[in-house]
Formats: structure tokens, sequence, C-alpha cells
């Protein structure tokens, strides 16, 4: 045994093949790849990260143990908005970051600040955002969509406020996209801001905006303060979308491919601890509402981690379509149509003034070779044969990644050439 914990990761994969996989077992592996040639080069990893729900495969890795299973030890680190997590990421204060997976990409492209090289080393969590609209649009018979749209007609344009959390962010394009599907033009209709997401509550409290997108668990505190209530969450808008993802720079993974692998693989076993079991989803809450993580109450976070939903006025459902962090490892896998989703939006709302490659750019960001050597690392996880996958939008359009410039103009509500 001895012997075969000192092979190298060549001789361990030529010696697995010939054994049909046999030697490629869960916790046998990590043991080889954090030692010899393969041992990580930095032995300590900063990670930035945003309170929210969804940074719980970093709090998870970093609490129990996951990461020094690895070779490596994380050090969390609490940030207050995502433009911080983009500045400490890019001036190298921060070696990696839980992050929006459209401002990785707008990174990458110059929209979202100076042009800088980035990869998406892996998807962290699917589903689990909200749009919240606020008590005083129900007092004025708003309820759904279909109401808003009627109040926003009768008003002057940009009467109304909505809050995101960054411009070229995941809860922007869910917003927009809302909203448009709506017969609302998110641009002309009505305002849009920037807030971060613990200050969600607090603005729409004192009266700011009328409605926003972020994570959880801000849509259900405000349901409990009684400012707000849920009008859609995003899985309602894309089933089983991605979230937030695992980012870094292009050149911190050339310079430290073996740490960049051994940060995915304990982020990934972590995420499947956390959907092993409903125990386990429920203790992942009590950690996430301690003050270093969240400072909130578990109550905010439990429900909807399990999936059980409460929209405020009224109605209760068990979701479909839940926070989800591993899936048998799907969740993490860094699918190139998902980023390339992104870029089209960026396009359909003319924060890009032409069409870039958007095969190339995702190809470039999404390092799923990364992803493939951390998943055989923790073992039992299947790698899905493609890269492009197939979703049905709210309002029925289906995103397979073919013709992405088509798709961007197909939109009867949308922003090319304003």
């Amino acid at each position: 045994m001895g012997e075969t914990f000192s092979l190298s990761r060549r001789r361990l994969l030529q010696a697995g093949a010939a054994l049909g996989g046999a030697m490629l077992l869960p916790g046998m592996v990590p043991s080889v790849w954090a030692a010899g040639s393969d041992k990580p080069e930095l032995t300590t990893v900063k990670v930035g990260f945003i309170p929210l729900t969804d940074c719980a495969p970093l709090a998870i890795a970093s609490l129990k143990g996951f990461d020094k299973k690895y070779g490596i030890t994380l050090v969390p680190s609490k940030e207050a908005s995502w433009a911080a997590v983009r500045d400490k990421l890019v001036n190298g204060e921060l070696d990696a970051a839980h992050i929006l997976y459209g401002l990785l990409y707008g990174l990458e492209l110059g929209i979202a600040g100076k042009p800088q090289a980035m990869a998406n080393l892996m998807t962290l969590n699917r589903n689990g955002q909200g749009i919240t609209l606020s008590t005083d649009l129900q007092e004025k018979g708003v309820t759904d969509l279909g109401g808003l749209k009627t109040l926003v007609a009768n008003s002057e344009p940009g009467t109304y406020t909505f809050a995101h959390t960054f411009p070229t962010g995941t809860h922007a394009m869910w917003l927009y996209y809302w909203l448009a599907s709506g017969g609302i033009n998110p641009f002309t209709d009505v305002r849009t801001v920037v807030v971060p997401p613990p200050q969600m509550v607090m603005n729409m409290r004192i009266g700011n905006m009328v409605g926003f997108c972020v994570g959880e668990p801000w849509n259900a505190r405000a349901i409990n303060d009684r400012i707000g209530f849920t009008a859609a969450t995003s899985q309602d808008i894309w089933p089983d979308h991605p979230e937030k993802v695992l980012g870094t720079r292009r050149d911190w993974v050339e310079q430290h491919p073996n740490t960049s692998r051994a940060l995915v693989a304990a982020l990934l076993d972590a995420a499947r601890w956390i959907d092993a079991s409903d125990d386990n989803k429920r203790e992942t809450a009590k950690i996430l509402a301690q003050r270093g993580w969240l400072n909130t109450k578990e109550q905010y976070l439990t429900g909807r981690m399990l999936g059980a939903y409460d929209n405020g006025i009224g109605r209760r459902w068990q979701d479909p379509h839940p926070i989800r962090f591993f899936d048998q490892g799907e969740v993490s896998y860094p699918w190139l149509s998902d980023g390339m989703w992104f870029l089209t939006q960026f396009r359909r709302w003319d924060l890009l003034k032409s069409d870039p490659d958007y095969l190339a750019v995702a190809q470039r960001i999404n390092r799923i070779e990364v992803w493939k050597e951390a998943a055989l690392a923790v073992g039992g996880v299947t790698a899905p044969t493609q890269t492009l996958r197939s979703s049905k939008l709210i309002d029925g359009s289906i995103w397979t990644g073919a013709d992405p410039a088509g798709y961007a103009r197909s939109f009867n509500v949308q922003r090319l050439g304003a």
C-alpha cells in the first residue's frame, strides 16, 4: 500500500486504467494527488465570499476539513460587495472567490472593470435566488408580474426603482429577463440601481426601491420583516440555472495548477456533503447563520435550503428546483453553454456593442480540464460527455448554445442598437 501511495499521478492513472479503474477509489486518490509532483504549490488559499446561502461549499470545506484532505488550508474572506470582490481578486489580495457568473465574464470582456483574463473553475450552485417586491406594491394591487406590468404601463417611465447586485451579475440578468418576459423594458420603463446583498432589506425598508433581485437569505428576510414578498424565484426564470462560480485569474491557474485542482476538489467534496441529506443541509444552515458567515437567524436559511417556500402572501410550496450544490457532481461542471448564455444577455442589453466569439470566450474562461482532474481526485463523480446543455426559460425560449448571436437578437424586448 505504501508503494501505491507514492505513485505519481501519471503512474496512478496508468495503473488504474490497467485495472479497469479499480485503483481510483475515493479516499485513495486525494492522498496521492496531494503528494510528490502533484502537491499543491500553495498550502494556504485565500478565498473571498459574500454573505449569501450559496457560499455554503466554502464554509463546509473550511470547517469540516475537506481542504486539508487535498493538501490546502482555505482562508475565507468575508467581503462587503461584489465590487470589493472584483477589486481584491484582480489585484491579488484574493486567490479566488465565490463570485457572480456574469461578473467574471464581464471582467474578461472589460464591461465590469478593466479587462482581466479570468478563469471559472466550477459552478458553486444552481438556483436559489429570488425577486422580491415591496408591500407598497402589494397595497397597489400588485401580486405578480402581470399586475406589475399594468402598474408600470400606467406610470411615467422610471417611476419605479428596482435593485440588483452588480451591472453584469446574475441578479441583474435574472431581473432583466423576468421584467422583459412580462413586457417591461428594464432600461426604459423602470429605473435600476446597484445595492450590495446585505443592504437590500434596509434599502427597501426606507423606500429606496420597490423590488430587488438577490440571493438568499435576503428574500426570506424581507418576508420575515414584513416589507416584501417573493414574486418569483430565479428557478422560475430558468430551472437549474447556474449561479455563483469559483472564479480566479487565469494567470493564477497557470501558476498554481495543483492548487487549483485541490481547491476545486475540496469544494466539490463539500458540495457533495451538503446535498447528501436534509440533516446536512440543516447543519449547513446553522453554520452559515453564525457571525463569521451570514450573521443572521437560522430560520431565514433552513426552509429555502430544503426547498420549502413561502412567498409571504399566502402561497407555500415544495420547489422542484431548490438550491443545489452537487446533484451527482453535475452542478459544478462548468458548462460552456452556461457561460455563453450570459454573453447573449450582455449583447441583448447592449452591454456588449458587438457579438463576441461566444464559444471561444467560454472555452477560454471555463476550465473544464481543471474540473475533470478535481472530479477524478474526489472520486465517484462522472463528467458529462458534452459541453453544451439545453434549457427552457420562463418565456418559452430554448437555449442550447447554438446560434448565440441569433438568440441574443430573438427577444421582443431588447436594447440592441439603442
